[in-house]
């Protein structure tokens, strides 16, 4: 009984570390800390930010708290009713285009990854070439008008839903993490490629369909120059290129303005300027926490060789 109770203890106890041990530890956190402060904090500014008074952020007043809270940018950004007519835009453009891109390139590389596909080689080059070389703004534009896409809903989700390299993480991913023998006893219960895919593969890719929709999700949110370029009609503009809009003729007021209507008009605008930047990211940020693993494990998959 004694001898199992001093090889229970030994099992539970931890070994002890030297001083070498202790350093290394305290130096590996201590830079963990200090890279989370560096991330944590600038985000954190510009929240306070957005609720102090600019000329507390000015001089260098504002460090962890607001010295006086004030809602004046929150509430002049939601007096603009173009504000919520693009947050709408954006919600929709989000989802439809995340669902669209998904819908085209998870089965374009689901089918790059089978050895079985004719000119596999090929078409992955050819996938490959548009990562490097583009073929400019013009031509694109030229491309976009001709298919009667300018001024549209569409123009924010189709043409741009193809991603060379979402196709090549989801090539990579199929490669590494679905086994070949899989196909074949699907084979042998008489499955085919279609079925085989959509009650097969897809629910085993759950990580892959997390990662490039989060990526797409993010790009089409923070998206705003297509809009610039392609769609003149302010009821179709994202909520992007409506705050832009908005700083910018905030600006052109405050060069017509003098004295004191000067100052309210500056302060008003570096108000509106740290909460514009906060209602656009919030909600994008509220959906990391759900899908960081899978955004973790998607770099993982890039990094990986075929």
């Amino acid at each position: 009984m004694e001898l199992s109770l001093k090889i229970s203890r030994a099992k539970n106890r931890k070994p002890h570390k030297n001083w070498k041990d202790r350093i290394f530890d305290i130096s590996v956190y201590g830079i963990a800390i200090l890279m989370m402060v560096l991330i944590i904090y600038p985000l954190w500014f510009i929240i306070i930010a957005s609720f102090s008074n600019p000329a507390d952020v000015a001089n260098g007043n504002v460090w962890l708290w607001p010295k006086e809270w004030k809602l004046d940018g929150y509430i002049e950004l939601m007096k603009q009713e173009q504000i919520w007519r693009g947050y709408l835009n954006t919600i929709i453009y989000t989802i439809v285009g995340t669902l669209i891109a998904l819908a085209v390139n998870i089965p374009a590389g689901y089918a790059l990854s089978r050895k079985d596909l004719f000119g596999r080689k090929w078409l992955s080059i050819i996938f490959i070439i548009p990562m490097f070389i583009g073929g400019g703004l013009v031509p694109t534009y030229l491309v976009v008008k001709d298919f009667g896409l300018l001024d549209t809903f569409w123009v924010m989700v189709l043409p741009f839903s193809v991603s060379c390299y979402n196709i090549i993480v989801a090539r990579t991913f199929f490669n590494n993490s679905i086994p070949e023998g899989l196909w074949e006893a699907a084979q042998v219960d008489g499955c085919g490629t279609i079925r085989y895919f959509f009650t097969m593969i897809l629910p085993l890719s759950k990580a892959i369909l997390a990662v490039i929709g989060l990526w797409t999700a993010v790009g089409i949110w923070n998206s705003w120059f297509n809009a610039l370029i392609y769609i003149s009609n302010e009821n179709l503009q994202p909520l992007q290129l409506i705050l832009r809009r908005i700083l910018i003729s905030n600006q052109s007021l405050l060069g017509t303005a003098s004295g004191d209507l000067a100052a309210e008009l500056r302060r008003l605008s570096e108000m509106m300027k740290y909460a514009a930047i906060v209602i656009s990211t919030v909600p994008i940020m509220c959906l990391y926490p759900f899908l960081q693993k899978y955004f973790n494990q998607g770099v993982m998959i890039g990094s990986l060789k075929e």
